[in-house]
């Protein structure tokens, strides 16, 4: 796996096999317990996060049982077209009872005035009434129960047919009610819950929220909208990635400096409207993107292949009924669901607190150098060791294709190299095996023949096709593997140019290790814990001085090593060096880490040497009953061995078990 790699621990060991079967490598996502909220207790709408659930070892919402759990979104995440479904609303708000006294922050609705006459006209008196008692309701619904969907509940305003009069109705709808949001069904209108308002509800004020939905309906060329005064600068990216991830195509934001109430500086976050023309989605040689293939899913980290993994999955567009109607035929794909109920949020790749393994270690045997007969003393003093010191946070097998005749590092290092053909025709390597997929692949590098290779390939084979489709239409030159490579998503482009900073990364440790040890000299870089608010990264980023060398005031704990880019500071001791050596070697000594022709930035990032275990525990179990073992010699023919730990986010448990066992696989 990691050939001639450090270890950061000094016990013996003991060999075994792991993933002899999918059961033997279970994975459980541990969410983040809530999203970052401002404290808002005076607010009608301060809420719980949607979707909570215990970190450790339960399984989060009981999902999947072979496969990503999926919830049905209840309302979409960005501004869907008007004959889907329009969210952008606008106006006053309903107090949850009008025998309440009005909440802080909440603006008052007065039935009789404004928007109210024109729902009346358009509506007539009785059916406005309604519709201003299923607003109450609504306010209720989701006061009473945190969990409510933001588009629980439903209430028809029944047929519209005048088209006019069908857009009059949304707007006013929209003036009067901005927590609630207007679909069209044929000709008849439906009214309910508007997911983003509420969501934004948990974020700021319920007034700043109410204004922020009557400047988006407005849309007045040139205007903005000021949030409150927020000096809490965490807080203030939260609703930053709010705006951008709901309304981005149509909205950019920026923080300024006002002065609050006290006329003390403090910093607002100000909203306008993009100008016309502008494009989330560039186009390299007239050739766009094909990104929406799989923005109807998100999720929060990639599992294991070879193992049962418990995830929490969002999907947009499909109802919890929906889901609920085709559990049995995905059962028969290996995919289980559970727990399935609406949410308003979006997962993003990252948002975890971690995962939660349970892994079963088959045929115990001691290595061949080991002549001691205690195989049970070897796992103690390997787990107590692990627990005690962590292991090295080296990349795992799976970030490069384990086993592939060409690793995903190869194809990274020659999109850098902009060596376009030849990273399609290292995509397109068969292995030594004879079925459909590596004949298809097979018949490619042979003939250059991309309509054929096509026809061969099955239909899951997606990146294939689709880099296929375009060599066939562009041709297998420079030109034609640019725009093949441009014709699959970027999160797939860039995937291998990770691959392959990850491989350095690798390497980089592994020499650090070798010439330092486990001791910080000076020019090695540390997190700065000063600076840990700031939005530049290598602000957060300390370069070790020789004073502090010498008062040891950093542990190995804390260094860190650059995944290379283009926006990242290197150690300025023999480390440094050596990253200029090693990416010369690759003729990247010149690299700015930006394909342009690809639309690929690299701008790097920084990643702890070494990493820490939690909640280790194990047992031993013989004959297929879980027991303790209290005798000190093992049945190494009849024992396996359970382990269970919880890692970080973007830890390898592979790679801890190679610390834990001293050996690859």
């Amino acid at each position: 796996m990691l050939p001639s790699f450090s270890y950061v621990t000094d016990h013996t060991g003991f060999r075994g096999t792991i993933k002899n079967s999918p059961s033997d490598f279970t994975v459980t996502e541990i969410e983040v317990p809530q999203h970052l909220l401002r404290d808002t207790r005076a607010e009608s709408l301060q809420k719980a996060p949607l979707e909570q659930s215990t970190p450790g070892q339960q399984q989060p919402n009981e999902l999947s049982a072979e496969s990503p759990g999926l919830c049905a979104q209840g309302c979409p995440g960005a501004v869907p077209s008007p004959s889907e479904q329009d969210t952008s609303g606008a106006g006053g708000d309903c107090s949850a009872s009008r025998n309440k006294k009005q909440r802080e922050g909440e603006p008052e609705l007065n039935p009789g005035l404004g928007e109210g006459h024109v729902l009346d006209s358009l509506l007539g008196k009785p059916m406005s009434e309604r519709l201003h008692q299923f607003a109450c309701g609504m306010k209720d619904t989701w006061d009473l129960d945190r969990d409510a969907g933001g588009g629980a509940g439903e209430f028809s305003l029944g047929p519209v047919l005048d088209k006019k009069s069908r857009a009059s109705l949304h707007s006013a709808v929209r003036q009067k009610f901005p927590f609630l949001v207007t679909v069209t069904k044929g000709n008849e209108m439906i009214v309910k819950g508007n997911g983003d308002y509420r969501e934004l509800c948990q974020l700021v004020t319920e007034k700043e929220t109410s204004d922020f939905f009557k400047f988006l309906e407005a849309k007045l060329e040139n205007s903005t909208f000021s949030f409150e005064p927020d000096g809490d600068k965490e807080h203030r990216k939260v609703v930053h990635h709010f705006i951008n991830r709901k309304f981005g195509k149509l909205l950019e934001t920026k923080s300024f400096t006002v002065s609050d109430v006290s006329d003390q500086p403090n910093m607002s976050i100000m909203v306008r409207f993009r100008e016309k023309g502008w494009s989330r989605k560039r186009s390299a040689g007239g050739f766009k993107e094909k990104q929406d293939l799989y923005t109807d899913f998100s999720y929060t980290g990639i599992k294991d292949k070879k193992a049962i993994t418990y995830q929490p999955m969002v999907v947009k567009k499909v109802t919890p009924e929906r889901l609920k109607e085709i559990g049995s035929k995905m059962e028969k794909k290996g995919i289980r669901i559970h727990n399935i109920h609406s949410t308003c949020q979006h997962l993003r790749l990252g948002q975890l607190k971690g995962n939660h393994f349970d892994i079963v270690v088959r045929d115990l045997k001691h290595h061949s150098h080991d002549s001691s007969a205690d195989l049970k003393m070897r796992i103690s003093e390997a787990m107590e060791n692990v627990e005690t010191k962590g292991f090295v946070n080296y990349y795992g097998p799976q970030r490069f294709g384990q086993g592939q005749n060409v690793q995903t590092d190869q194809i990274g290092l020659a999109l850098l190299n902009e060596k376009m053909v030849k990273a399609v025709k290292l995509f397109f390597t068969p292995e030594d095996t004879d079925d459909p997929v590596n004949n298809a692949k097979r018949y490619f590098l042979q003939t250059e023949d991309a309509k054929g290779a096509l026809v061969m390939l099955p239909e899951f084979k997606v990146r294939e096709k689709m880099l296929l489709r375009a060599l066939h239409r562009y041709g297998v030159n420079h030109e034609g593997c640019t725009k093949g490579w441009l014709n699959i998503p970027h999160s797939m482009r860039i995937f291998y140019v990770h691959a392959y900073c990850s491989k350095i990364w690798n390497e980089t440790t592994s020499y650090r290790l070798k010439i330092y040890g486990s001791k910080v000299v000076e020019g090695d870089l540390v997190f700065s814990e000063e600076n840990d608010e700031s939005n530049f990264l290598n602000d957060k980023v300390h370069v070790v001085t020789a004073a502090e060398e010498l008062a040891n005031k950093y542990s190995i704990n804390q260094v860190v090593l650059p995944m290379v880019g283009h926006s990242i500071k290197y150690p300025s001791n023999k480390v440094g060096q050596w990253y200029q050596e090693r990416l010369s070697k690759d003729e990247l000594q010149m690299c700015k880490f930006r394909v342009s022709p690809l639309q690929l930035n690299i701008p790097g990032c920084y990643r702890p040497i070494l990493k820490n275990v939690q909640n280790l525990s194990y047992f031993f179990e013989v004959n297929e009953k879980a027991i303790k073992i209290e005798d000190s010699h093992l049945n190494e023919s009849k024992v396996s061995l359970h382990i269970s730990f919880d890692l970080d986010p973007s830890c390898y448990a592979t790679v801890c078990l190679r610390e834990i066992m001293k050996c690859d696989f």
